[in-house]
């Protein structure tokens, strides 16, 4: 279950993605198979040769891909989910979701 993002930022990832950008959603989730991840970072991008160099350059598996269409990403979580973050340089989403960083 996905929580803690309002509906025109799910809107402006969504039209990034169909874009071919990559793009960036954190929300808060809950799902009994993850009990310690409270949170998911989606990385979304319709084009995805993309996608797949972007998780190969990050040191993801792209066969980790989520391949549904028109909105295809990889979901990001736990400590990787904060390195990559970290890399990227989007520290609204680690401060925003309560993730611990080094600064």
């Amino acid at each position: 279950m996905a929580f803690g993002i309002k509906r025109n930022e799910l809107q402006l990832w969504k039209e990034a993605v169909s874009r071919g950008e990559l793009a960036f959603l954190t929300h808060y989730w809950i799902d009994p198979r993850f009990p310690d991840i409270k949170s998911v970072t989606k990385v979304g991008c319709s084009d995805l040769d993309k996608l797949s160099d972007w998780c190969t350059s990050h040191g993801l598996n792209p066969q980790y891909i989520h391949h549904r269409q028109p909105f295809p990403h990889y979901d990001l979580m736990g400590s990787k989910q904060i390195e990559i973050l970290r890399k990227e340089q989007l520290y609204s989403h680690l401060d925003r979701f309560h993730l611990t960083y080094k600064g």
